[in-house]
């Protein structure tokens, strides 16, 4: 469980980084996102949690 809060705060470390070195960049990419199609959003997201799970899995030593 402690794993599991520590991963939070690093993503919201590394997003509110994104969000203050390029707001810009941020906004767009949000922007896009409102536009991107609920499927492909979908398989976005899918996609992202296996290779997340994949990564973690390969860090923890299951190879």
């Amino acid at each position: 469980m402690w794993d599991f809060i520590a991963a939070l705060g690093l993503v919201f470390a590394i997003e509110g980084i994104l969000f203050a070195a390029v707001p810009n960049l941020a906004k767009d990419a949000l922007r896009s996102a409102a536009e991107t199609p609920v499927d492909r959003m979908r398989l976005i997201g899918i996609g992202s949690a296996v290779l997340g799970v994949v990564l973690v899995w390969l860090v923890r030593g299951g190879v």
